[in-house]
């Protein structure tokens, strides 16, 4: 660690070495009225080397005797302005109505970067400021509250997505965005959600393993873009651009609390950038987070903690007098014993994390442009996550001489990921060439504490045991030409980019401790049997543990042009072959017509796909999961296996599987259509329709039980009660329209900024795709295969809406931000349909449920009291706003019934709740208000 420390400190000597002979220079930025104009850039050209100005407006660098300072700001003309031997300058910034909107590159190959309402797609820019300014301190969470056409929101009791936040773009599946950093693809996660939340059989990128500190800004392109960039861009792309242009060391702590009193905050980062002679830059980002667990769930109103049946009465058949006997003697054991029935913990779970990443650039030839360049990040996160409480009276579940009162087994966590990007540029007959290889790789490891494996013999078990581990590694290797023409064929310009690709991807999974899987025999009564394999989480076996592989290669083409003076189109062709399901061919055609000077169209037309992941292909695991309150053996396997397949089960009962095939590739079509307009020289308007249609869709059926003879033919012996697997399911369609308006003004002796910003989507699904086996049982297993709850999921699990309203204002050295996020109702669907024996007056779809749209407010003060030192202080969900409650059922199951209240417990939506689930978290979680300070530091390192 004390190396690490050093590293930025023998980085920072060598540059002041070697720039002894360069000059510093000093001045001083206004506006056109003569007012201070903090926050400026200022750049020696052609370098990274740069500073911004104070509160005051003042700068100070130090540069080559022959250089250009090149002064910037939103919203204002860019100067360029040569030193020649000076050293003080007063620099007056002019309005800029052109420069109100940020220039990007996420979406196009052309050589120069377009402002982003002259593009033909949609592009959100978030830059570092806006990341830093408000509460959230990690990415997946700061995009939610940022971009409306992003949502994610953190789960619980949902095994690893307790530690891996699901996201998702305009409504689609986590694995359906791309992820780039320095427009290059980033490796995905371990995990595949298996769990009944959001996101429900994907996998999706970590973004929360990329520190705040070493961004510069974040792209957000919405658009499909799988002809550009390959796989998973279906919804659009998420491109992470890195700070390469930083000097001197910038560092921040914020410390925070939820209103509740837990939950508590620790963060701090530092950035250090430098410049490298004038040939480069040198930026350096590390990140230390410790984030404590929260917890909004309910009382426990099971009748029965201590007897009975799992916490209910035993029988049906018993009267109510002996179950008001059994109730009394049941809470005089609470009583005494102390219990609590706050038994769950449900909100986030806790974690502490340290990462860096390092962005370098270097000239080596600049006669030539041969440039190197080395991107370069690891992380390290742990976390501990609570699952369902095991009642004393579980008795195959539990050992009373080890646990007299039950027990909370806990998930924990330790995830590490790396990245390596290193590659060439330089300019070659015209083009420019970029040769580029990309390293990633994500392991989580699964350790399951406070448990035990009820299979062994009373009092022997041990209480923590080694789950096992999965990993996921992906090397990528580019190569890309580009150039710009001038007067061809009649076009007063073409764009012109070409490249080839290499992927190889590889997942593991490695088995846990013997103990954590394995069945020991213990029988809790003649022909009863204890639970085998660690309670929570029963760890991955030999039977389960791989080693996959498969590669990738493709090869693109991307045309760009300004037809006329009006009018840009763009084309797009990419064609992959993959290893191990074939190849796929996907082409894109965009258009921008000006209709008026500050007004135009745009619209795209395109194909794409999105290969199923390696651990939808391969991923096998044998889970405990709790079913309308009992514990079940849930295996998932691999959709190679005879079981899915046609082929004999392992059971040896010589039945067929299911029927289902083999895994394919998802097909989008994606079309778009939109406004762009600048309206009164200091706003901006975009307006964006879109449809996406997926054929094909893999999801993660619901689950097969063994009461289904078909089933239990097909399980034969395999000591299983349900079985899931992955299939190319469903057809879905996607409509919405995002829109975003942005408006920078002067006001009084200030500037304010306002953004207004909106998505609205809809997702449904347009075909479930079976199989004859499936189709042929007359018993429903055509709903099992995608069950209301799944369509729900997808349908109305997240919000189908969602506005952003932020409102900026800057005075001199303070500050103040204020922002308000409406997001959508969301609903839920129970998977059941029809009424329980014996009660034809009761529906499962009564259970359903939709949860009202709600606004969230974030506030926050800042003041810059020197260049150096920056305070603020701020709340997050400023009125502690929490999601609608799950509505209670007075009924105590959905099977046995009770008319007395007094023996009454509410089921919340099935038996498993029992009141102890109050809140729905997809809409924006249920941690209630968050409030914070952050200090922010900043010290030069002499340019």
């Amino acid at each position: 660690m004390k190396r690490l420390l050093l590293l930025p400190l023998v980085a920072v000597a060598f540059v002041s070495q070697a720039q002894g002979q360069n000059i510093t220079v000093s001045g001083r930025v206004l506006s056109g009225t003569g007012a201070a104009q903090p926050g400026v850039t200022v750049l020696e050209k052609g370098t990274a080397n740069g500073t911004s100005t104070d509160a005051d407006g003042r700068f100070r660098l130090t540069v080559a005797p022959t250089a250009t300072l090149v002064v910037s700001a939103i919203g204002a003309t860019t100067q360029q302005i040569p030193v020649n031997g000076r050293t003080n300058f007063d620099v007056r910034l002019t309005d800029n109505e052109t420069a109100l909107t940020e220039v990007v590159v996420t979406g196009s190959r052309a050589t120069e970067g377009r402002s982003n309402i002259l593009t033909t797609a949609p592009v959100d820019v978030i830059s570092a400021r806006e990341i830093k300014v408000f509460a959230q301190t990690d990415v997946s969470q700061i995009l939610s509250y940022i971009a409306p056409s992003f949502q994610s929101s953190r789960q619980a009791i949902a095994d690893g997505t307790d530690h891996v936040d699901p996201a998702s773009l305009r409504g689609l599946g986590p694995d359906q965005v791309l992820v780039l950093v320095n427009g290059k693809r980033r490796h995905s996660s371990a995990l595949v959600n298996i769990n009944g939340t959001v996101g429900r059989g994907s996998v999706g990128t970590d973004l929360n393993t990329i520190p705040n500190a070493s961004i510069k800004r974040i792209e957000v392109l919405r658009d499909g873009a799988a002809a550009q960039y390959g796989s998973d861009a279906i919804a659009g792309v998420i491109n992470i651009q890195l700070k390469d242009d930083t000097t001197g060391v910038q560092a921040s702590s914020t410390v925070g609390q939820h209103y509740e009193g837990d939950g508590n905050l620790y963060q701090a980062d530092a950035n250090v950038g430098v410049g490298l002679n004038g040939r480069g830059f040198l930026d350096m980002s590390g990140q230390f987070s410790n984030r404590g667990y929260t917890n909004r769930s309910g009382i426990d109103t099971a009748p029965l903690i201590y007897l009975g049946s799992s916490g209910s009465y035993p029988g049906s058949a018993d009267t109510e007098q002996k179950r008001r006997a059994l109730k009394a003697q049941d809470d005089a054991l609470v009583a005494q014993n102390g219990y609590d029935r706050k038994n769950l913990r449900l909100g986030q779970s806790e974690a502490r994390s340290y990462g860096g990443f390092l962005n370098m650039g270097y000239k080596l030839l600049p006669t030539i442009g041969l440039e190197a360049y080395v991107t370069a990040g690891a992380s390290r996160r742990t976390g501990k996550a609570a699952g369902f409480y095991r009642l004393p009276n579980q008795a195959t579940q539990s050992d009373l001489t080890l646990y007299p009162n039950g027990f909370l087994p806990f998930i924990n966590t330790t995830i590490i990921d790396q990245s390596v990007l290193a590659g060439l540029q330089a300019q070659l007959l015209g083009f420019a060439v970029d040769l580029s290889n990309t390293y990633g790789r994500n392991s989580i490891d699964f350790d399951i504490s406070n448990t035990l494996n009820a299979s062994l013999p009373t009092g022997l078990s041990p209480s923590r045991f080694y789950a096992g581990t999965i990993a996921f590694r992906q090397n990528t290797t580019n190569l890309n030409f580009s150039r710009r023409f001038t007067d061809v064929g009649g076009l007063s310009n073409l764009n012109v980019a070409f490249g080839g690709e290499y992927r190889d991807d590889n997942y593991q999974i490695q088995a846990g401790d013997p103990g954590s899987y394995a069945n020991y025999g213990r029988l809790v009564s003649p022909g009863t049997p204890a639970a085998a394999g660690a309670q929570v989480f029963p760890g991955y076996q030999p039977t389960d543990a791989l080693n996959r592989s498969r590669n990738n290669r493709a090869a693109y083409l991307d045309l760009e042009s300004d037809i006329t003076e009006k009018l840009l189109v763009g084309l797009a062709g990419r064609a992959e072959r993959y290893s191990d399901f074939g190849n796929n061919v996907s082409g894109k055609v965009a258009a921008r017509y000006s209709i008026l000077p500050d007004v135009a169209v745009r619209g795209a037309i395109s194909n794409g796909f999105r290969a199923p992941s390696l651990q939808q292909r391969y991923f096998t695991n044998t889970s405990t999961q709790f079913i309308q309150g009992a514990a079940n053996q849930v295996l998932t396997v691999s959709n190679d296996n005879p079981i899915v397949r046609n082929g004999f089960t392992p059971g040896g009962t010589g039945q067929q599987g299911f029927g289902v095939s083999s895994l394919k590739q998802e097909r989008s079509t994606n079309y778009s259509l939109g406004v762009t307009a600048r309206i009164l020289k200091t706003a901006t308007l975009t307006v964006d329709a879109y449809q996406i249609d997926i054929r094909d869709r893999i999801v993660l059926t619901s689950q097969f039980s063994r009461a289904n003879a078909t089933v239990a033919a097909i399980l034969g012996s395999l000591p299983v009660s349900q079985v899931q697997f992955f299939a190319n399911a469903i057809d879905t369609r996607t409509r919405g329209i995002d829109i975003v308006a942005n408006n920078r003004i002067t006001l009084g002796p200030g500037r304010l900024t306002l953004t207004a910003a909106a998505n609205f989507n809809n997702t449904t699904v347009e075909k479930i795709n079976s199989s004859a086996t499936i189709d042929a049982d007359q018993t429903g297993l055509q709903n099992t295969l995608f069950d209301r709850q799944q369509r729900g999921r997808i349908e109305n699990g997240q919000p189908r809406s969602k506005i952003n309203l932020t409102a900026g204002y800057n005075l001199g050295i303070f500050g103040i931000e204020a922002r308000t996020v409406r997001f959508g109702e969301v609903q839920y669907q129970d998977a059941r349909l029809g009424s329980p024996a014996g009660n034809p007056n009761f529906l499962y779809s009564s259970i359903d449920q939709t949860f009202s749209a709600k606004w969230v407010t974030d506030l926050t003060l800042s003041a810059q009291f020197t260049k150096q030192l920056g305070l603020t202080i701020g709340a997050s969900n400023l009125f502690d706003v929490y999601p609608d409650k799950f509505r209670i059922d007075p009924r105590n199951s959905a099977t046995n019934f009770s008319v007395d209240p007094l023996l009454n417990y509410n089921s919340g939506l099935d038996n498993t709740n029992r009141g102890r689930t109050v809140y729905n978290p997809n809409q924006f979680g249920y941690n209630g208000g968050f409030y914070f300070a952050r200090l922010i530091v900043g010290l030069p390192t002499g340019g």
